[in-house]
């Protein structure tokens, strides 16, 4: 297993050649100290056996895909489920996968850039795609570009299953979070998708003014305002460090853990996409180019409302 790692001034980054997985984002707190800001292991090899994706590139489809299959172009494609259930691009998916390093620069806004080949039909796909993964250090920002190609018609949607902690406390309820999200999917208990999406004003999903997100579990697709810059805001109030998401995607899930401490912010299209005529379209065909574009910066200093 290979490690690369990009430092700046502001962040120290490391990420592994399997599951094309991030192990460290090193960011300064405001006592001068470094605090990791994912949830991960110091021994690369824990992650062979890791099953809550902790860092990794997520696809060919991320999130759930219901009754665990679809239909593209009249034809039907089973995948692999569990109670009828498909997530996160199957039994293995991209983060059980080997990457190739690319390219590696440790210039001014260091990056490095992996691939991956997922032959036709692995995990019931269609099509040869061409997956390509950019993590790049600007100031205090980690940037995360995914492009995919393919030479027929599938369905992609991928993602960083990052999970955030930015101190080293065992609790999330001091944390401070803010989201632009006035809609989210609606979701059955099995968390498929019902096809609806609804308001989130005044209910324990509301998080379009900044609060403390409490004893509040989540495990919730939102649906992001299209006319924000910034998507969601998320500040320590014990470490001094807040973090800023933006995204190209039109929704992100937002994933609270039962087990241990940590937010995912999973930058994505709408799950089960594949399923709802009225969710963004999820295809991707031969001659086009998939792009997901996040970015999360992080500051150590209390941001100034209102972000959006």
């Amino acid at each position: 297993m290979k490690q690369v790692t990009l430092t700046t001034p502001y962040i120290t980054f490391i990420v592994l050649d399997y599951g094309a997985i991030i192990q460290k984002v090193l960011v300064k707190n405001n006592r001068g100290n470094y605090t990791n800001m994912v949830v991960g292991s110091n021994f690369p090899n824990d992650y062979l056996t890791d099953t809550a994706h902790l860092g990794a590139c997520v696809g060919r489809f991320a999130g759930r895909i219901s009754k665990a299959r679809f239909e593209l172009d009249r034809e039907t494609y089973p995948l692999y489920g569990e109670h009828g259930v498909h997530l996160h691009g199957g039994k293995e998916g991209f983060g059980k996968k080997y990457w190739t390093i690319e390219e590696v620069n440790h210039g001014n806004r260091p990056y490095v850039r992996l691939s991956y080949f997922s032959k036709h039909l692995e995990e019931g796909y269609p099509g040869n795609l061409k997956v390509m993964v950019t993590y790049q250090l600007i100031n205090n920002s980690l940037r995360i570009l995914h492009q995919a190609k393919t030479d027929r018609t599938t369905v992609v949607n991928l993602t960083n299953h990052s999970y955030f902690k930015l101190d080293e406390s065992d609790s999330l309820e001091h944390y401070d979070l803010q989201l632009n999200c006035p809609a989210r999917v609606e979701t059955h208990e099995n968390l498929l998708p019902t096809g609806k999406v609804v308001s989130v004003k005044g209910s324990k999903y509301d998080f379009m003014n900044k609060r403390p997100i409490g004893t509040t579990s989540l495990d919730t697709p939102y649906v992001i305002n299209p006319n924000t810059k910034i998507a969601a805001h998320i500040h320590s109030q014990k470490s001094g460090i807040s973090m800023d998401v933006k995204t190209n995607q039109p929704a992100v899930v937002v994933y609270t853990p039962p087990h241990f401490t940590g937010i995912c912010f999973e930058t994505q299209n709408f799950p089960d996409a594949p399923n709802h005529k009225n969710f963004p379209k999820s295809v991707l065909r031969p001659g086009e180019l998939y792009k997901n574009e996040s970015e999360f910066k992080f500051t150590t200093h209390e941001a100034q409302l209102p972000l959006f």
